[in-house]
This record gives structure tokens, sequence and C-alpha cells, in this order.
């Protein structure tokens, strides 16, 4: 076994990727239907660091894998984010949060009546909310690294503690969360029939139809043709309606008249269907509103693919690269179609290190700014300024010749191996730490750790799902994003498997650290006065 530490100590690497494969064998072992998924990762790097106390990668490692998982957060949820903080849900996140986050805190500073000192107290308030940036502000504060103790108490317990917490909850509530069906696109053909609706314009048909209802085309006279809103409908048009809800088509049917399949699709003389990727910078983060198709070509754009999900064309929508768009065209303008797009596969796995470098490196300047507060000192936000930073990028999409937004398999790659990066990393480096802390504190420091992470996640838990009433997999987010830690929004995602807790996390987590920040220097300032 001392064959094995000291090759362990002298192979960093080699550690971290031996802890990035083992932790994934055992995140795939499935319970009850429960797996833990790569924050198995951080308890595999956790016993390895305690065997070989020096084989800890260097701490850059972990922060960079950091910063790309909060990058592709960010960037894929910018949009999402900014409307949620307007939202009656996204403003009982953000409550449900507050709540759960001051509530810990306050907890951690009673302790002080039972002989721990207010480094500690904070310290634990800091770790169990996995806030790097509160602990910088508490140490730099206070001018001294006590805080620091408490912090490597709480730490591991509050990356590990919300993980066991939602799975007991998931398994008490037995909630069941399959993973939503992807979004396919349904198409009906509709002879109308209905005679209050001939000499309308197609515009006002369409304030009457279903909402997620779209007219693709119309088929007249014996040829099919584009709609356009000032279309006067007539008595046996034949319209293509196209939903990603058949229901939503049988509501359109009744309403316009009755199904006639075939009319439309064996007849494609006149428009024909055709699918291109979205890879020509001059349209990638584009509204579909705002492209300019090449004189002379008529074509209308049925449906965009992201992903496994079919989104209806609307103006507003933005491509991004490696969309693939469902087009009507004619046969003869199909070639200049495709070049307009771009039409090249290779971008569904590629994306701009120019921006990629641009925001991360505004993040991270953004974050470094020190803020001041009257009466409460400076402080920096660090990489949850960066989180900030992609999100508005994210919501821009685009700036000028610079496309923020990257492609979901190139989003999820970034995502993912920064996460796992970080996760190795942490674990071996707190390994030591952590045995250590657990060896030497005493019982009673353990407890109080506990028990701050305890009312962090059992204050926001109850705040979501009964003062509220969230949804489940949305007030797991929201704890995510109350505690901080990747890991946790790892395993949430394998216990709620819609993008909730994704969006949540990313709503929740730049603000809650923020108010944590915010609450340690409070402390500090009413107990130094």
């Amino acid at each position: 076994m001392d064959a094995v530490r000291t090759f362990l100590d002298s192979q960093p690497l080699f550690a971290l990727f031996l802890t990035i494969a083992i932790g994934y064998l055992i995140g795939e072992i499935n319970i009850k239907g429960v797996a833990l998924g790569s924050g198995a990762v951080l308890f595999v790097g956790l016993a390895i660091g305690a065997f070989a106390p020096k084989s800890a990668p260097p701490a850059l490692l972990g922060t960079l894998g950091l910063l790309l998982f909060l990058y592709g957060i960010g960037i894929q949820y910018g949009a999402q984010f900014f409307r949620g903080l307007t939202s009656r849900e996204g403003m009982k996140a953000n409550a449900a949060a507050f709540i759960g986050v001051i509530a810990s805190g306050l907890v951690a500073c009673a302790f002080i009546r039972f002989g721990i000192t207010l480094a500690d107290s904070l310290g634990m308030f800091a770790g169990s909310g996995t806030s790097t940036a509160s602990l910088q502000v508490a140490i730099a504060s206070m001018k001294s690294n006590d805080a620091a103790v408490g912090y490597s108490i709480a730490y591991p317990f509050g990356v590990a503690g919300p993980i066991l917490f939602i799975y007991a909850l998931n398994a008490t509530l037995r909630v069941k969360i399959p993973k939503p069906p992807a979004k396919l696109l349904e198409t009906a053909e509709i002879a109308l029939s209905n005679a209050s609706l001939f000499g309308l314009r197609l515009s006002e048909l369409a304030t009457r139809l279903p909402a997620g209802v779209a007219i693709a085309a119309v088929r007249r006279a014996h040829h099919n043709q584009l709609p356009t809103d000032d279309f006067i409908l007539r008595a046996d048009d034949v319209l293509l309606a196209t939903a990603t809800d058949r229901r939503l088509l049988d509501e359109t049917t009744a309403l316009c008249g009755e199904l006639q399949p075939g009319r439309m699709a064996i007849h494609r003389e006149d428009l024909d269907y055709m699918r291109v990727f979205a890879s020509n910078p001059s349209v990638v983060g584009m509204a579909l509103g705002n492209l300019r198709f090449p004189d002379g070509v008529d074509c209308s754009i049925a449906h965009v693919r992201r992903g496994d999900a079919d989104l209806l064309s609307s103006p507003d929508l933005i491509l991004e690269a490696g969309d693939r768009v469902g087009l009507l065209v004619n046969r003869a303008h199909q070639a200049t179609v495709r070049a307009f797009f771009g039409d090249s596969i290779k971008t569904t796995a590629d994306l701009s290190f120019i921006c990629l470098g641009i925001g991360a490196a505004a993040g991270l300047l953004v974050g470094a700014i020190p803020l001041r507060l009257p009466g409460l000192g400076a402080f920096s936000l660090g990489l949850a300024a960066l989180l900030l930073v992609a999100l508005c990028l994210g919501k821009a999409r685009r700036s000028g010749p610079f496309v923020w937004v990257m492609p979901l398999s190139a989003n999820l790659v970034l995502r993912n191996i920064g996460l796992t990066i970080f996760l190795a990393q942490v674990g071996i480096s707190c390994g030591p730490k952590f045995v250590d802390t657990v060896g030497t504190a005493g019982p009673m420091l353990l407890i109080f750790g506990v028990v701050t992470l305890l009312v962090l996640v059992g204050a926001t838990a109850v705040c979501c799902l009964w003062i509220f009433r969230l949804p489940f997999d949305t007030s797991i987010g929201v704890i995510c994003g109350a505690t901080g830690n990747p890991a946790i929004l790892a395993f949430a995602n394998r216990v709620a498997p819609t993008d909730q807790p994704d969006i949540m996390y990313a709503m929740i987590f730049p603000s809650m650290t923020i108010v944590k920040v915010l609450f340690v220097q409070i402390a500090i300032a009413i107990a130094a006065g």
C-alpha cells in the first residue's frame, strides 16, 4: 500500500483521472432508481485524497473546471434567467433561497453562545454554502485565517449533505419525474370548410388558432404556396398546420374543417421540404424574423430542431450554431438555401474560442473588481461574477460579429468536463483536511456544521415545497443554487431530468453568492461595533 500511495503522490494527473474513472463507475450504480452520477467523483476524491495526501492536482486546475462549468451554464440559460427574475415563480424561488441562507447564517452565529468564535461560525456558514467568496471576505475582514477551520469542517458536509438530503427528500415524497418526451413536429392537412372563416386574412385566422399552432403552407387551385399575412382564405383551401402537440392540431381541425391527409404532401412540384444545418456565421445568432433570404428565393421556415426538440418557427426565435432548420422551398432554390445557411454538420461540436476567451476574461475581470459598501468594507464576487457575465452574454446571444452562444452539444461537453475535473480536484485536495479536522476538531464543532447545513437546505425546501408550492424539480434546483456547489446540481439532474434544476441554479447561485458575502460583512461589522 505504501508503494501505491507513493506512486499517487508523485502522479497527481494520474490520481485525477483515476478518481474520475472510479467515480463514474460508482456513479452508475443504481439503487432503487437513484444513482449518484458525477457526484460520486467527489466522494472517491475524498477517499483518494485521504489515502494519498500529496496526490492533489494544482488548485488552478479545479478553478479552470469550475470556470468552464459556470460559463457553459450561463451561456445556455441566460435568457431563461432574466425571464425568471420577473416571473412569479422566479421571485418565489429567490425568496425561498434567501430565507434559507439567512436562517443558516443566523443559526451559525447563534452557536457563539456555545463557546465557538465568530470566525468559526462564519467559516461554517461559508462552508455549508460552499461559498469561497464568503470565506475570502471573512479572512480579509478579520485579518486572520481562523475562519478557514470552520470552513474546512462544513465544506465536505456542504457538498455531500445536500446530495443526501435530496436523495432522502425524493425517497420520502416518492416523486417520480420521468424524462420529458422530446418535442417532435406534428402536421395536419386541413380542408377549410368553416364558412365563418371564409374571407379572413391568414393573420386574422392566426389569432383564433390555439397557441402553439402555425400555418406552414396553403394549397389552392392545385398548387402549394407559402402563406402571407394578407392571404385571403376561401372555401376548400387546404391548410398545412404544424405543432408539437397533436391535441392542438385536433383543436385546429375542429375549428377549421376536416382532415384530408395527402392533399399536399404528395405534391412537391411547387414546395418541397428540406432540412439544413445553421452554420453560416451570418445567420447564427440572428432572430428568424431578421433573416433576409437571397433575392428571388421564397421559402418558409417550418421549424427548428435543437438538440432533441422541435421548436416552432417564430420571428423572435434566435438561431444557434448546429440548429437544424426545416424549410418549405421550391426545389430549384434548394442549393441557394443550403449556401445561405451553411449546412455544415461540423458546427454541431464547434465553438468560438475567441468568444469563449473574451467572455471568460470579462467575467474574471468583473469578479476581481473590489466592491465597497459603506461601513462594510470591500469584497469581490469571484467566479459568481463570471456566471453573471455569462448570463448576460447568453441573453444577448450575439453582439455584432461575436456569437456568444455555442452549439448545445459543445456546451454540454464543456460543462461536463469542467464539472468532472472540478469535483475530482476538490475531492482529492479536501480529503486530508477533512480527515484531520474530523479527528481533531471535536464532535461538537462537527455537529454545529451539520446543523448549519440542515437549516440551509431544510428551510429552503420547506419554503419551496410547502409555502410557495413550487414543483419538485424547480425546488431541488433552488436548493442547488442556495448551496452553490455544482456536484449537488449534477445529482439533482439525475433525480429530476428536466431543465428546471439548471435554470434555477443559474438564477439562484449569483444572487445568493452576493447575499452570503453581504451577510458575512454585516455580521463582522455588527460584532466590531
